[in-house]
């Protein structure tokens, strides 16, 4: 059975730093990720106004630490956005440094 909830494009981007989530190609919000070592550092999470509601945080997050957790890397999470949605999905907790 598929998931019925829409998914918007999750992009890495290692200039800015961070991974970004798109809602009809437009920048909808980001997470800070910058990497140290064998660790993604995850200090900031922010969607922009106009597109709060929607559930993209948590989208954007889950995204992120999919792909945190499909190139081997380990998470610090000071983010409390980050630290709680862990906390919510222990399925995630194996990534925590």
């Amino acid at each position: 059975m598929s998931n019925p909830v829409a998914h918007n494009p999750i992009s890495h981007s290692t200039d800015e730093q961070r991974y970004e989530i798109h809602v009809d190609g437009v920048l909808a919000g980001f997470a800070v990720a910058r990497e140290d070592g064998d660790t993604v550092v995850f200090p900031h999470t922010e969607v922009f106004e106009e597109f709060e509601g929607r559930g993209l945080a948590s989208e954007l997050v889950a995204g992120a630490l999919d792909d945190v957790r499909a190139r081997g890397r380990k998470v610090v999470a000071p983010c409390p956005y980050v630290a709680r949605f862990i906390g919510k999905h222990p399925d995630y907790a194996d990534l925590l440094a």
